[in-house]
């Protein structure tokens, strides 16, 4: 079959390679239909996410149809012939994580725990086409997937909704909508979000769905915050004005209420001088992230606010603001996202026509075209905001 691979730091190849099998009693191959290119794969491109091995197939984003089932697999879970969309966390659903509903904390999906309970101090959970430290799974960028605990993950969908609609269910939607669920959100809120990139836009999306008041964009990229200032959303372009500045002024001296950090270890920030600050830390490796937008979060957010962090973070970090955290009661929560939790939920905000995932999408390119797609959304070119993929 055809596949992405990572073929190095910067390098995205298109190869054949070895169709996958079932393994285990509980696995299923997916025939992939859509699959998309997300923001946490360039972190990956760009190197910054260790134990990524060439060869490697990347995508946690895809959906398709179900074209075998391992024999543990009841006939009333998942069967041949379904129409599935898969969660990007792996998920056993039956350890004490999963109990609780905290999917991507599962214990059992991770055959490589070792590796990141010696940076994080506990196992991540398997995740498709995320390197090695969460497992060295085959991702979803590829014509067909092995899905390992396909009785958990999987999300039957039994309407007619095409594949754009419901494709981001997989990762983006949910990520987003969990993003603005950790806020808490009340009808008075003033909801400030950090990154109008695909994720962004859906925390902006949750934040309203939720009953927020005013959600506000923070972002460089015109036609990012166009594309949200044409959803309704008050728009900052950091490059042009100081943010938290701005904030005070639009909330009357008080700060955001909440505020989502939906950028991540590789932000920018718009004074020249620390933004090269941290770029030259992170290149040095002595931080792992750029942690802008989580920093500005922290000490724009009014006190007694929550911070609620989706945005992908790797290790360690300098000048977190640890003072204005503490002191002002900043309630701060975060977490990969719960997808599973989420899913049929949202599937059913989408068939009442709550919230339309595919106002996203912005290319739609072959799977043979993905060094394309990579270029373009990495580069921030053609105005590309999301890119989706066909097999």
């Amino acid at each position: 079959m055809r596949a992405v691979t990572w073929a190095g730091r910067n390098s995205v190849e298109v190869r054949d390679v070895p169709d996958p099998s079932i393994l285990n009693r509980r696995d299923a191959i997916v025939k992939v239909t859509s699959t998309a290119i997300c923001g946490s794969d360039l972190h990956l491109v760009d190197g910054y996410v260790p134990s990524m091995e060439n060869g490697d197939i990347l995508g946690h984003e895809f959906m398709g149809e179900v074209v075998e089932v391992g024999p543990d697999i009841a006939p009333d879970t998942l069967k041949v012939g379904d129409r599935v969309v898969v969660p990007f966390p792996i998920a056993c659903g039956a350890c004490a994580s999963c109990a609780a509903g905290l999917f991507s904390c599962c214990e059992n999906s991770n055959p490589n725990a070792g590796i990141a309970e010696k940076l994080y101090g506990h196992p991540l959970c398997g995740i498709f086409g995320y390197s090695h430290l969460t497992g060295g799974y085959a991702g979803g960028q590829a014509e067909f997937v092995r899905v390992p605990f396909a009785d958990v993950g999987p999300l039957k969908i039994e309407s007619d909704l095409t594949d754009e609609q419901v494709l981001f269910l997989s990762d983006i939607l949910p990520t987003g909508y969990m993003g603005a669920d950790m806020c808490d959100i009340e009808s008075k809120d003033v909801v400030a979000v950090w990154g109008a990139g695909p994720v962004g836009q859906f925390a902006m999306d949750s934040a309203r769905m939720l009953g927020a008041h005013e959600v506000i964009a923070i972002d460089r990229e015109p036609y990012r915050l166009e594309m949200a200032a044409a959803a309704g959303y008050t728009t900052i372009n950091f490059d042009e004005v100081d943010v938290r500045d701005r904030l005070q002024e639009l909330t009357a001296g008080r700060g955001p209420d909440k505020c989502i950090d939906a950028v991540g270890l590789e932000a920018t920030h718009g004074s020249p001088h620390i933004n090269a600050y941290d770029r030259v830390k992170q290149a040095a490796r002595l931080e792992t992230e750029r942690p802008h937008a989580l920093r500005q979060a922290i000490v724009a957010c009014r006190s007694g606010g929550i911070v609620s962090v989706i945005g992908v973070y790797g290790g360690f970090m300098d000048k977190f603001p640890v003072g204005s955290w503490m002191n002002r009661s900043i309630t701060l929560r975060t977490g990969q996202a719960h997808v599973q939790r989420y899913m049929e939920p949202l599937l059913r905000r989408i068939e009442a026509g709550d919230i339309d995932p595919t106002r996203i999408i912005t290319h739609r390119l072959p799977l043979e075209e993905a060094p394309r797609g990579y270029e373009l959304f990495k580069e921030k070119q053609d105005g590309c905001e999301k890119v989706v993929l066909k097999p």
